[in-house]
């Protein structure tokens, strides 16, 4: 799988941003996240060799994965990513924004019903921003839809949003001094999702995380092995036509 970066830089704009890694990061490296500014990969994706094929392999394509997507800043690159993502109709592009309100400002004239190849994820983290926000998502004309719940801060009840989505992801918080996630929550969606026959996957645990009334504190690197090890993810059922 691919990344792909045109811009980098955010601004926190929710509950879930308290402890974002790309700002984390950044101050390690003493750069001020709050610039957002064009990269050198901008144009990745139509990059070719010498021989005229594109640099970047067909396949799925982590799009702004360093920033969001939807952000302000960002409305007079935008348009040319969009071309470049008709471009490459061999990629699928998959990105998650915080800003779902914003995203029809953000389409191309073209879009009409969506795109094929863009899987549009909305991030939400407890039931105040999953109401506000999925409440948009699901009336947006968009092909490819999922819902990440992560950091999940609480018991958060997305049934009523599940229509038309085909994954929901769910994980806790990577830092120190993390929200503690509680692993009856993530078993509470993941029912939400096997009543609504829609794929589930259980991303990490928390760095602070409660099974059966216990609380662990977990390393880094051990949260998404431990969320494999759970082995609740779920595949929903082929639809009938």
């Amino acid at each position: 799988m691919a990344m792909w970066n045109p811009w980098r830089g955010c601004r926190k704009c929710s509950d879930g941003c308290l402890h974002c890694y790309i700002h984390k990061g950044d101050a390690r490296r003493k750069v001020n996240t709050n610039n957002i500014v064009r990269t050198k990969d901008f144009y990745k994706p139509v990059e070719k060799t010498k021989n005229g094929s594109y640099k970047m392999k067909p396949g799925t394509v982590y799009l702004g994965f360093s920033t969001d997507f939807l952000i302000e800043e960002a409305d007079e690159w935008r348009g040319e990513c969009w071309s470049m993502i008709r471009e490459r109709s061999d990629c699928t592009f998959l990105f998650l924004t915080k800003r779902i309100e914003r995203f029809k400002d953000c389409i191309p004239d073209d879009w009409a019903d969506g795109y094929e190849n863009v899987i549009v994820c909305c991030t939400v983290e407890n039931q105040q921003n999953a109401d506000r926000k999925l409440s948009v998502f699901k009336a947006l004309p968009i092909k490819h839809k999922c819902i990440t719940a992560q950091p999940l801060l609480e018991r958060v009840n997305l049934e009523k949003y599940l229509d038309g989505i085909e994954l929901v992801v769910v994980g806790g918080g990577s830092d120190t001094n993390a929200r503690v996630l509680d692993y009856a929550w993530v078993l509470d969606i993941r029912e939400q999702c096997v009543r609504k026959n829609v794929d589930f996957e259980f991303r990490q645990c928390g760095t602070h995380f409660i099974k059966d009334g216990r609380l662990y504190k977990l390393q880094t690197k051990d949260l998404c092995r431990q969320a494999r090890a759970a082995a609740i993810n779920y595949k929903a059922a082929e639809r009938s036509i």
